[in-house]
């Protein structure tokens, strides 16, 4: 189980000032993070110092992240808010 610390951490480092990433990354990293196994939340920081721009484009779906990895976790990230 992931510490309150470290909760509190990626929760504030998962709010960026822009809504469009907020609405996503932080109720992943409330409800999601904490039941991650460690390679998705090391994959999960990683993400989190990408440029805000490049993350937009890659959660608006108009540009992919040339990282595998990354691109992984931003679909895990969108097909939790995406209608099936």
């Amino acid at each position: 189980m992931v510490e309150d610390v470290e909760l509190n951490r990626f929760y504030w480092h998962s709010r960026r000032g822009m809504l469009e990433l907020d609405v996503l990354l932080v109720p992943f990293v409330r409800e999601v993070y904490p039941h991650l196994n460690d390679v998705d939340r090391d994959l999960y920081r990683r993400l989190l110092t990408c440029e805000d721009q490049d993350m937009f484009g890659w959660f608006m779906q108009r540009a992919e992240s040339e990282d595998p990895e990354l691109q992984r976790m931003v679909r895990m990230i969108l097909d939790r808010v995406q209608p099936k």
